[in-house]
């Protein structure tokens, strides 16, 4: 079967080709899905989404005319497709359910862990002869309150690692998890209340109409002076321009990215012979207490092993014409 792979990296295609071997012809793309793009899918069956793809309806329209039936997204995330369109348009959608919480969860300590103890900092001094520590005081983890928003399979990994650390863990989540509360000591808890009592808020939560902008200036108002914010799940969780007002008065002491809300056309490509056009990840930038990654966290060889996969069996899915478990439904 044929599939178009659009949005196609280095980091990923020697994975997706040895997990497919022959079973399906790949037509690998390093330019994204978009309006004017979609056109590039005509005769071909499939096609293989990642997650800075645009899936809206009117490049799902094109999609549909051009016949194609079937998406693979290369994520477990889908809120970059309109699943109503798809469903009219007669298009099956499959996503990766799960590929490494682990990898996710680990990152979230990553950034947690440079941000207090300035290792990007220090590390930039040394190569400049400079071996001085002033400025570079962090703190112990060991005893600190974390937040963690949404106690899924990432939350509950790093609930677990946290509690390695000796941290007070506080979560907010509609099905709390018995196993965290007791075995790693997990308290669950209101939203309000896991805002005024954690020293860092972390957030574990798909893109819904609930949860975007979740954090915003009223929630940075509830937060403890000079919090930890780290946002490894959705850029659009968080209201960007609050945060940064949060960050100029002080309220929000560090602040860990690996999304932003407008990183289409941004993250994942090189730009670093560009004139920067967004205004608002620049002045993120000139805080030095901030840390952005393009991105990342899921990017370890067991997720992207897991992710090709994954996708290579839901495309065996769709080509035998059974059902798919990671299928999404309305």
């Amino acid at each position: 079967m044929e599939t178009i792979v659009y949005s196609t990296h280095k980091f990923e295609r020697d994975t997706l080709t040895l997990a497919n071997g022959s079973r399906h012809r790949l037509k690998f793309l390093d330019v994204s899905l978009n309006i004017d793009t979609a056109q590039l899918a005509a005769g071909a069956e499939a096609v293989c989404l990642f997650v800075s793809d645009d899936a809206s309806e009117p490049v799902l329209e094109k999609l549909g005319a051009a016949g194609v039936k079937f998406i693979a997204l290369r994520s477990a995330g889908f809120n970059h497709i309109d699943l109503k369109a798809a469903s009219r348009l007669g298009i099956r959608v499959a996503r990766v359910a799960e590929y490494s919480p682990y990898a996710i969860a680990e990152y979230t300590v990553a950034l947690m862990l440079e941000l207090n103890r300035k290792l990007i900092r220090a590390n930039s001094r040394v190569h400049e002869g400079n071996f001085s520590l002033d400025g570079l005081t962090g703190f112990d983890m060991h005893g600190r309150t974390v937040g963690i928003i949404g106690t899924g399979k990432i939350g509950a990994a790093l609930a677990r690692i946290l509690y390695g650390f000796g941290c007070r863990i506080l979560a907010v989540d509609s099905v709390p998890d018995k196993n965290l509360i007791d075995k790693f000591g997990v308290t669950y808890t209101d939203y309000k209340t896991l805002l005024k009592s954690s020293d860092i808020v972390t957030l574990h939560v798909p893109l819904t109409k609930e949860t975007r902008y979740l954090i915003n200036a009223a929630a940075i108002g509830q937060m403890k002076p000079g919090v930890m914010l780290i946002n490894t799940c959705r850029g659009a969780v968080i209201n960007t321009k609050d945060v940064i007002a949060g960050l100029k008065s002080g309220q929000i002491g560090y602040l860990g990215l690996d999304v932003y809300e407008e990183e289409a056309g941004l993250f994942f490509e090189d730009h670093s012979e560009d004139l920067l056009q967004d205004d608002t990840i620049s002045r993120l930038l000139s805080f030095n207490n901030v840390l952005v990654t393009s991105h990342q966290a899921f990017l370890t060889d067991t997720a992207l092993r897991n992710i090709a996969e994954t996708t290579m069996q839901n495309l065996d899915c769709f080509q035998n014409g059974g059902s798919c478990e990671n299928e999404l439904t309305l």
